[in-house]
């Protein structure tokens, strides 16, 4: 019986992670999850209404920038904190709140995004309130450490913590306004779930291992001293800049990161200061003049008016001899068909923003190549990072182009198949991997040259521009811009791989991985195939008692089953919210899934596989074993054990872990 289960669960494990890999793409890409096109819009994570408190908080995720912005209401009156410079969500909340938004509140200068405290300034009269030692050139209540906002039932304590940069802040909220710790903080870029702010972005203002250092006290001297048990939620997810290795996960508090934040882990400075400035990511350039705008109050914006001016095609063209950058926002395969010479692919789905502001230098004049809706939307985007105004767009589209007998470009999309075939065969082009290192060292479809898309413009002087290329990420989406790089500078055969890394591995070819070898050792090519790693019942007893906390434990069984009997430290979560929640998907700790026989948490565990690299194990046997091998075989209608708890006597000269006491018994739960 229970064989027959377990060849269900993997049925169940092969078709469910089949799917979640094609919605997802690969473990860790970042860029696939947000193609959707709602991740280009702001959007409510997570409310927390308590009328009898008069008291409203709402979390709004920006998927596209990896944005968390916030809402406070209480007493009539709400506060926005760090907002997204397209305001209609928190104007549509509040009024449907009833609500009037009365303040806004920047925790820093972000460099990532222009926020949106002069838009809400305008639009409501909301005063705007900013750390003093920012200086900010714009009307604005300058606050210091200490002091606080009040309104309704709330209070809000400004705490300065440097670090990512000198004018970081945090916000501590208080409801009711009395209480004696935080209800919850808001950290900003100051502290992020599994990393901290970067301090690498005041360019020749200050050092980085200067701001590292402000952002050790700030941790050691403000942030760790409050309970474990203190909620946070920062200004920025998985796929930021503003720091690295990010967690998808919305909330988490401060014990959960004095155990699991890498960064936090490192007591000493300078360990600290060494971790936090090492391996950083390149910032792109235009994060120096979205600080500055927002330093000094960025330009207000008439969103009505989102499309740029019409232009011919052979005024385009001439433009763009004078150095007007064309920029083609339609998708790979249009753009691979045929698009005006030189232009530069960067699709209007996915980090278009941040994309763009990657690829085209700040300040350079530009037009956009798509359709009517596709430059309205990109040129709306495009507004959050500040690239306001575009020359124009492509009247009548590439088909105006083709009429006009402009010299046009175009690349072949090469199958999967077909390009290991040419592997196989020795004809195969150069191929280059537009990921980032990290990315390509982790999993790459052969003998294949790095080269990161944000460095392809200076680096392809490594290539011969007579020889065939072939370009290739995750998904073909960053792979188009890389092809669209090299074609610019004159290189006479280039390919970009049809559906990119995702529809290699769909094919079942062979991929590469890294052995203790070093760089660039190759592993003996094999399909990718992940599974859940399954722990038996006596490990998992060994790590309760030897290693606590240096894992998590999700049970999936229904709520009043856990309550009868648990193990120490399991959350108990529902089944389909671990399957849905990107939350678990990451983590410093493997996750643990038990259940009550093993079956349902394998086929948990093997849809989890598909979508990340992060440890996952199953409990084998479920609970049923776990009880068998700690007691009494259980039996039908016979009580089940409450949780087992690893007792620890001391014992001279150091403490030594003996077996745990007998289970005591309660209802079945199991």
């Amino acid at each position: 019986m229970k064989n027959d289960r377990f060849v269900m669960c993997i049925s169940m494990v092969i078709m469910l992670g089949a799917v979640s890999a094609q919605a997802g793409g690969l473990p860790g890409d970042a860029e696939a999850a947000t193609h959707g096109d709602e991740a280009a819009s702001v959007q409510l994570v997570k409310e927390t209404e308590q009328k009898t408190l008069d008291f409203v908080f709402r979390q709004y995720n920006l998927p596209v920038l990896s944005h968390y912005s916030y809402m406070i209401g209480s007493g009539g009156e709400a506060l926005i904190i760090d907002p997204a410079r397209d305001i209609s969500r928190y104007l549509k909340d509040a009024q449907e709140l009833g609500l009037k938004i009365t303040r806004v509140y920047l925790t820093h200068s972000h460099a990532d995004f222009v926020a949106g405290h002069a838009e809400l300034a305008k639009a409501t009269g909301a005063e705007i309130i900013m750390n003093k030692d920012t200086g900010a050139g714009f009307p604005h209540r300058p606050v210091k450490d200490g002091d606080v906002i009040t309104f309704g039932t709330v209070r809000g304590m400004i705490v300065t913590t440097p670090g990512h940069t000198p004018d970081g802040t945090c916000l501590y909220v208080y409801t009711p306004a009395n209480e004696r710790n935080p209800r919850f903080v808001l950290t900003g870029d100051t502290l992020f779930i599994g990393s901290v702010g970067r301090p690498d972005l005041m360019g020749e203002g200050m050092s980085a291992a200067a701001l590292a250092e402000m952002g050790f006290h700030s941790w050691k001297d403000k942030l760790s001293r409050l309970p474990d048990d203190t909620k946070f939620f920062p200004a920025h997810g998985a796929g930021s800049l503003c720091g690295a290795h990010l967690s998808d996960k919305p909330v988490s508090t401060i014990g959960e990161q004095r155990r699991e934040n890498v960064y936090l882990q490192h007591k000493d400075l300078l360990s600290y200061v060494m971790a936090v400035i090492d391996g950083l990511p390149d910032a792109p350039q235009y994060f120096k003049h979205n600080a500055k705008m927002n330093h000094d109050g960025p330009p207000l914006v008439d969103w009505d008016k989102s499309a740029p001016p019409a232009l011919y095609a052979a005024d385009i063209f001439a433009q763009g001899k004078k150095g007007v950058w064309l920029i083609d926002i339609r998708d790979a395969k249009a753009f691979a068909a045929a698009h005006p010479q030189g232009a530069i692919s960067i699709g209007v789905r996915g980090r278009f923003e941040t994309w763009t502001g990657i690829m085209l230098p700040w300040g350079e004049p530009f037009v956009l190549v798509g359709s009517d809706d596709e430059v309205r939307e990109a040129a709306f985007r495009l507004k959050r990072i500040g690239y306001d105004a575009p020359t124009g767009f492509l009247q009548g589209g590439v088909e105006a182009w083709k009429q006009a007998k402009l010299p046009l470009g175009s690349l072949t999309l090469l199958k999967a198949q077909d390009l290991y075939q040419q592997m196989q065969a020795g004809a195969a082009p150069i191929v280059v991997d537009v990921r980032l290192p990290s990315e390509w060292m982790a999993l790459r479809i052969g003998n294949v040259l790095n080269i990161p898309i944000n460095k392809l413009f200076t680096d392809s002087k490594r290539l011969s521009k007579d020889m065939p290329v072939l370009t290739v990420c995750n998904s073909a989406y960053r792979s188009s811009m890389g092809a669209s790089v090299l074609l610019k500078q004159g290189f006479k055969e280039v390919f970009n791989m049809d559906g990119g890394s995702e529809a290699w591995i769909a094919a079942g070819l062979p991929t590469l991985g890294v052995t203790g070898g070093g760089h660039g050792t190759a592993a003996a090519p094999a399909r990718a195939i992940r599974l859940p790693d399954r722990i038996a019942a006596a490990d998992l007893k060994r790590l309760l008692m030897d290693l606590p906390g240096t894992f998590e434990i999700v049970d999936v069984r229904p709520s009043t089953q856990f309550a009868d009997f648990n193990l120490p430290g399991a959350m108990n979560v529902d089944i389909a919210d671990v399957v849905a929640n990107p939350a678990y998907l990451n983590g410093a700790v493997p996750l643990v899934l038990v259940d009550r026989d093993g079956s349902l948490a394998m086929a948990v565990g093997g849809i989890l596989s598909q979508k990340t690299a992060r440890p996952i194990k199953v409990l084998f046997g479920g609970l049923e074993a776990y009880w068998n091998e700690s007691a009494a075989p259980l039996q039908a209608g016979s009580p089940a054990p409450a949780a087992v708890v690893p007792v620890i006597k001391p014992a001279a000269p150091a403490p030594a872990p003996v077996a745990p006491e007998p289970p005591k018994k309660k209802s079945a739960g199991c």
